[in-house]
């Protein structure tokens, strides 16, 4: 990938000190408190993104609940999403991952800094797990996020199905859903350029318990998902 290359080449004189630490650090996870460690990740996203001729473009910020115990449910769109969502979300979250990419450098310290659960599609019973864990810490007061696609899109700016599973641990924790709209997110890391790129983040207005308590999970996956393809359409370039 040329852009990644360009952007550890970009910040050579940074790159192992902000490695050692990184690894350090998801190593040693409990030392740190979940805000310093996520201070720390978007440290680190900034100046990838710097060297890489990546612009973040937030919208909605203010559509981000007041209070933690929310999910973030994005359009997923490539690799790169994340690390969009992690510099336009001044608020700490973690994530629900599948398995596949957690072996991945660089992605799996970042996963590992911020608690992800990694998901096994192919094991309904750790599926179910998973749902039951991240219930949990939500109630808690932890913030996730969850590609409801379960996979990356293949057609750009076009949002997969939603799936309504995706939704179960939102409605068992009674939380706030927070639809994300990610606009070329696929071109920083799926897209072998190095010309500057601008990623569009918007944060639509939550959907409350109250909101979706008598809706089916499927009910709330479509609508989740036409809200963040209007506004894709309308911002599209």
């Amino acid at each position: 990938m040329k852009r990644i290359l360009m952007m550890v080449l970009r910040n050579l004189y940074m790159v192992p000190y902000g490695w050692i630490r990184l690894c350090y650090r998801a190593a040693h996870v409990d030392k740190y408190t979940e805000e310093d460690m996520y201070s720390f990740l978007r440290w680190i996203d900034l100046r990838a993104n710097k060297g890489g001729n990546v612009h973040i473009d937030a919208h909605g910020l203010e559509n981000i609940p007041a209070q933690d115990g929310f999910m973030f449910f994005p359009n997923h769109q490539g690799l790169y999403d994340v690390l969009a969502v992690i510099e336009a979300s001044p608020r700490p979250f973690s994530v629900v991952a599948k398995k596949e990419i957690a072996e991945i450098p660089f992605l799996k310290q970042i996963f590992s800094c911020m608690k992800a659960f990694m998901l096994d599609r192919e094991d309904v019973r750790q599926a179910m797990q998973v749902i039951a864990n991240v219930t949990g810490e939500v109630r808690k007061g932890r913030n996730y996020l969850i590609f409801a696609e379960g996979t990356r899109s293949k057609n750009g700016n076009r949002v997969g199905a939603f799936k309504g599973g995706s939704f179960k641990a939102a409605t068992k924790a009674r939380c706030p859903i927070v639809p994300v709209a990610l606009i070329d997110s696929f071109k920083p890391f799926d897209v072998n350029s190095i010309k500057p790129v601008t990623v569009q983040v918007h944060f639509l207005k939550p959907l409350l318990y109250e909101d979706y308590k008598d809706m089916k999970t499927t009910e709330i996956a479509a609508l989740v998902e036409e809200r963040i393809q209007h506004v894709i359409d309308e911002n599209i370039k």
